[in-house]
């Protein structure tokens, strides 16, 4: 995690220079206000990063002794084969067409997004990978 506070930390400087140097040359408070969020958030992320750090033993990523078999063992389950997340994209679809044009085709989306998310999240309690 190292790494990552170290990044978000760079993101951090960054913002904060730029930031008056953009008011200062625009004078849009907009952009400006913008910016100041971005500044923000990347301070938090790397002042969480950094926290994490500490509590947790050092990663093959952060240690500059490691090696590839370091690196080796599971990175979680993934879904062979789901068709859940194409059908919570196509409710989200459905979501925001109903806010640009129709209220009821909202309400639809949003029956259809909690149809897509129910079964995406149920899928493995039934059928042939049920324990």
């Amino acid at each position: 995690m190292r790494i990552e506070s170290m990044i978000f930390g760079i993101v951090t400087v960054f913002f904060a220079i730029v930031t008056p140097v953009y008011w200062f040359l625009s004078e849009d408070p907009t952009g400006t206000t913008a910016l100041t969020v971005t500044f923000g958030f990347g301070g938090m992320i790397a002042f969480y990063f950094m926290l994490v750090s500490r509590r947790i033993r050092p990663r093959p990523e952060d240690r500059s002794d490691a090696t590839i078999p370091d690196f080796a063992g599971e990175y979680g389950f993934y879904a062979p084969n789901s068709w859940w997340p194409l059908a919570a994209a196509a409710a989200v679809g459905v979501v925001f067409i109903g806010l640009v044009f129709a209220w009821f085709v909202f309400i639809i989306g949003i029956a259809l997004a909690a149809v897509a998310a129910i079964g995406w999240i149920f899928e493995y309690y039934r059928g042939e990978y049920s324990h």
